[in-house]
């Protein structure tokens, strides 16, 4: 740890013990909510979130599909709390995430779909808040407290928590043994190196990419760029980037790809590889890229799991990039650790 280190960057280091924690607490909670959200049999899944929590329901999205064979959407809050619209959700369960469980939205929302017949399971580092008090059953994150704007402990708890949920419900032994031993790949993933990809970023512009379960983790890592860095970055899937973006691509534009080793690497890799060919600065977290560079990363024991030790480095990465450019990601101008919208 360096001298004086930023709250973010010593929560980043606390992320393998939060995950840690998680597994060995959450046990009792998790079988109480894998029985609220097996009770029915769901057909399909929603969600429920804003922010860096919406972004873990989008992996969680392409985790219940995987998994399950079970489609999962994003429901927009205001549809409950704003237009006072009467959910049909019956046959579903709704994944409401929160790091707080304050936000009246998430929670208006939450209780539309229970009253409609959805099963609702609430994600929240808050047994307590209003949120866990609105759902059937509560999934608490055991983060500890986290001091930091900028969400990282809580994101990555979310993640996992999500997951695990899912890969009950599904059974499914080997990723469940690889849940288990995340906590160890994760301490490996906050000490891999990307200050190249740090020294690259001096635009006030970049690119994210992602495809499958990697795309939340894109969305999440160009919202930390506009959060903690004030540096403009926008998410696209490596499958939509050449379809009208990279007419943005100029020479040293700065580009960071994160894969998983899984079915949509290959195709990433190639995208990476040809944006690195039109004089774009592209790092990938893939072995396979060939033209770009690629970033130091740690594979899990799971496809799955990679992704979340892909965002560990990134939060490192990107707290040093904050640095760098003077400011503090504790305290990102006109942001609140907890926003409640209505």
């Amino acid at each position: 740890m360096t001298p004086n280190p930023t709250l973010m960057r010593q929560e980043i280091e606390e992320i393998p013990v939060a995950v840690e924690r998680l597994l060995t607490k959450g046990t009792d909670a998790l079988a109480a909510a894998v029985a609220v959200a097996g009770r029915e049999g769901p057909r399909f899944v929603i969600s429920a979130a804003r922010g860096s929590s919406d972004h873990a329901c989008t992996y969680l999205k392409y985790a219940s599909e995987l998994l399950l064979g079970l489609p999962m959407a994003s429901v927009g809050p205001s549809v409950a709390s704003v237009y006072g619209a009467e959910l049909k959700a019956a046959g579903a369960l709704c994944l409401s995430v929160s790091q707080s469980g304050q936000s009246p939205d998430i929670v208006q929302l939450t209780k539309s779909a229970r009253a409609s017949g959805a099963s609702t399971v609430a994600i929240t580092n808050d047994p307590s808040s209003p949120l866990a008090l609105a759902a059937e059953a509560a999934l608490p994150l055991h983060a500890g407290p986290e001091r930091s704007v900028a969400a990282t402990k809580t994101f990555v708890t979310s993640l996992v928590a999500g997951l695990w949920l899912l890969a009950e419900l599904k059974g499914d032994g080997d990723l469940l043994a690889a849940l288990r031993s995340l906590p160890e790949h994760l301490d490996k993933a906050t000490r891999c190196d990307w200050s190249a990809a740090a020294q690259a970023v001096t635009q006030s512009s970049l690119f994210t990419l992602g495809r499958g379960p990697s795309m939340a983790i894109s969305n999440e890592a160009a919202l930390k760029f506009k959060e903690t860095c004030q540096i403009h970055a926008e998410s696209y899937s490596s499958a939509e980037v050449l379809h009208g973006p990279v007419s943005i691509v100029a020479g040293g534009f700065p580009v960071i790809a994160f894969a998983a080793k899984d079915a949509a690497e290959p195709l990433l890799a190639e995208v990476a590889d040809t944006l690195a060919a039109k004089g774009a600065q592209v790092f990938a977290t893939s072995p396979l890229v060939k033209t770009a560079q690629e970033l130091p990363h740690v594979r899990t024991d799971h496809w799955l799991t990679d992704p979340v030790a892909a965002i560990v480095s990134f939060y490192a990465m990107v707290e040093q990039v904050a640095v760098q450019r003077g400011i503090n990601p504790d305290a990102p101008r006109h942001l609140r650790k907890v926003t409640e919208t209505v």
